[in-house]
């Protein structure tokens, strides 16, 4: 299949018809898909008016001082269509629909190797989700996007990679949860990858315990489940399974899909209650987190970010690396750069720099110390369309050898409620 060019970004497929039923789950919805952008100008502190281009090229990278944090042969050289672009290193076939008994197979999470070019742009919002069907990724999904067309990914990467290379116009991934706190593996794919924060959403975490009908409580021998979900539960798991041993599974809604399809009479599950609805499970207990706040933030992604506003609450997601030799010393002059402004900080995560894990300090007299490299993960209350803001980072710079702005977004500013949803 021949990749299209820059300016017809247009993908075809010789089977639409098993393409579609590939990616289906069980009541796709279609939406008319709006442009989120406004053709209002967007002016920088010097005064320079720049248009949607020139801010989507901005808000990538601030720095002029970048540090090349990619690896040469990195995700960049390995992904085969990235809007448009193909090099050949990946099988761009379709994958073939397997039926049983004259009936489709139940959907499959998108795989590493299933990232095809997508069939052409519908009128249904497509959003890539980690997980399968059933799990609160999925919520997310559909809280983010009504009536969007969810696609089930097997790993948060294969999700990321579905949006460059098209197949999903939209990702919703999970980034931090109140009890099991930050998902660092997605904070790592924010940095290698070049999407961009369009918003947030935050869930309340409803778990349940699931089991195949007519299995009791005291017969559980086992309970499967994501080692977040099984440590949220902990209290109301040796209450009511006390001699049953816990075993990690890599999703929750994916723990109750496994006890449906192998029959087992002696495992649960800790999921949803839209698990146990698609799977056919019975729910032995409802509402057994042991803390009744449990909620998830999910963030919402795409190839291109949104105009910043200042007519609603905006948050911005910035991450930097300090300048060498200075360390995490620089971590106080970034802090004071926004409290000087008034700029609230709701988030601060710091991660290892990967391509320079460590900082040698000292003359050698004595030896030299190695301490720990980092780069910093900020969430601010301000937009990037506020002078304030904009102050804010041009003296961060000053202290950074790479600043890149993740997103500029609305908060999830809907109504708190702690009752259980349809999906949670």
């Amino acid at each position: 299949m021949q990749a299209a060019s820059s300016c017809d970004l247009k993908f075809r497929s010789t089977n639409p018809t098993a393409k579609t039923a590939r990616f289906s789950h069980s009541l796709p919805k279609r939406v008319s898909v709006q442009c989120g952008y406004r053709s209002e100008s967007f002016s920088f502190p010097n005064g320079v008016s720049v248009s949607r281009a020139d801010w989507q090229s901005s808000c990538a990278i601030l720095s002029s001082k970048v540090d090349s944090l990619e690896d040469p042969g990195g995700l960049a050289s390995k992904i085969a269509v990235v809007n448009g672009h193909s090099n050949g290193s990946v099988n761009l076939g379709l994958v073939p629909v397997e039926k049983t008994s004259g009936k489709l197979a139940p959907v499959q999470p998108l795989t590493i190797t299933d990232l095809s070019p997508a069939p052409l742009h519908g009128s249904s919002l497509r959003v890539a989700y980690q997980g399968v069907p059933g799990a609160y990724s999925e919520a997310a999904a559909g809280k983010a996007y009504p009536n969007c067309e969810a696609i089930p990914c097997d790993q948060f990467d294969v999700a990321f990679q579905a949006v460059e290379l098209w197949i999903a116009d939209r990702a919703v991934l999970p980034v931090e949860n109140s009890l099991g706190g930050s998902i660092h593996r997605n904070y790592d794919l924010l940095l290698r990858h070049r999407l961009h924060i369009v918003g947030e959403v935050q869930i309340p975490v409803h778990h349940c315990l699931l089991a195949l009908p007519g299995v009791r409580t005291d017969c559980v021998s086992r309970v499967i489940s994501h080692p977040q979900a099984l440590a949220q539960t902990e209290s109301s798991l040796d209450r009511l399974t006390p001699r049953a041993a816990r075993e990690a599974f890599h999703d929750t809604a994916a723990a109750a899909e496994y006890i449906a399809a192998n029959n087992l009479h002696d495992t649960a599950a800790v999921a949803s209650a839209r698990a146990a609805e698609l799977y056919n499970l019975q729910i032995l207990a409802d509402g057994i987190q042991d803390d009744p706040g449990n909620v998830t933030r999910f963030l919402m992604l795409a190839r291109e970010p949104i105009i910043p506003r200042t007519d609603r609450p905006f948050k911005t997601s910035i991450v930097f690396a300090a300048q060498e030799h200075k360390g995490t010393s620089v971590l106080f002059k970034v802090l004071s750069a926004f409290a000087f402004r008034n700029i609230s900080l709701t988030k601060i995560e710091s991660r290892p720099h990967h391509n320079r894990p460590l900082r040698v300090v000292g003359d050698g007299s004595f030896g030299t110390a190695k301490n720990f490299e980092y780069m910093f993960y900020v969430d601010f209350e301000a937009s990037m369309a506020e002078a304030r803001a904009q102050n804010a980072l041009a003296e961060v710079q000053e202290y950074t050898s790479f600043l890149r702005v993740l997103g500029s977004y609305p908060m999830d500013m809907t109504p708190w409620s702690m009752s259980p949803t349809e999906d949670a």
